[in-house]
């Protein structure tokens, strides 16, 4: 029965980060294809948490830090959607509204869609919520693509905002859960590209995602 149950644990981390892979729009084409509907409601969410942090307790959520550096937002942006964890109080809306809140004007209703296809449903977060489970994001690179300089230079006038910039991320992501007093730790590799725009002396806004795992190359 402690097998079954082992099992079950680590089925429900590990779909659930599968379920990380379902649409977004793809990179900059969605970008430039303009925001999604505001049909869809729900938001999605991050935050940082350490693997040796305890759980916090009724405590807020931190906003990701002002920042005119774009590869210095870009790399808050790609840990807030990564690094969640379930055994504090703050729910999944919670957690997507840390990134919400630091969306361009203009793309916020499509940067909500993007964020709300890389974490768990409502569902599956209530699942992972009884295992304490926690997730977190070990950035091994952060580059500009190659490809990024091409849609600059085809792009019409306006087209892209002046100081949009593109990252793309890799690293792992990795999920950790408990069964009674056994911890199941699961792991994946993700790549994904951050769209972000940074006027010249003003704080950089988070403006579009790529589709996780199809990064712009």
């Amino acid at each position: 029965m402690e097998f079954i149950h082992r099992h079950r644990l680590v089925i429900t981390i590990i779909s659930s980060a599968a379920a990380l892979a379902i649409v977004v729009i793809i990179g900059v084409y969605g970008m430039l294809r303009g925001p999604a509907k505001e049909s869809q409601p729900e938001q999605p969410a991050p935050a940082a948490s350490a693997l040796s942090t305890p759980p916090a307790q009724a405590e807020q959520l931190q906003p990701l830090p002002v920042t005119t550096s774009p590869e210095e937002f870009a790399r808050s942006v790609a840990g807030a959607l990564f690094n969640w964890d379930t055994r504090q109080e703050a729910g999944l809306a919670d957690w997507a509204q840390v990134l919400v809140d630091v969306a361009d004007a203009d793309e916020a209703p499509a940067v909500a869609a993007d964020v709300r296809t890389y974490l768990p449903g409502s569902e599956m977060w209530t699942r992972l919520r009884t295992y304490g489970t926690r997730q977190w994001l070990d950035i091994e690179s952060i580059t500009v693509p190659g490809a990024w300089a091409t849609a600059l230079t085809q792009a019409s006038p306006g087209q892209i905002p002046r100081g949009a910039a593109a990252f793309t991320v890799v690293g792992t992501s990795h999920r950790e859960g408990t069964q009674n007093t056994e911890v199941i730790r699961t792991e994946r590799k993700v790549s994904f590209t951050v769209f972000v725009v940074c006027p010249v002396d003003e704080a950089c806004t988070f403006l579009r995602l790529s589709k996780l795992d199809h990064p712009l190359e």
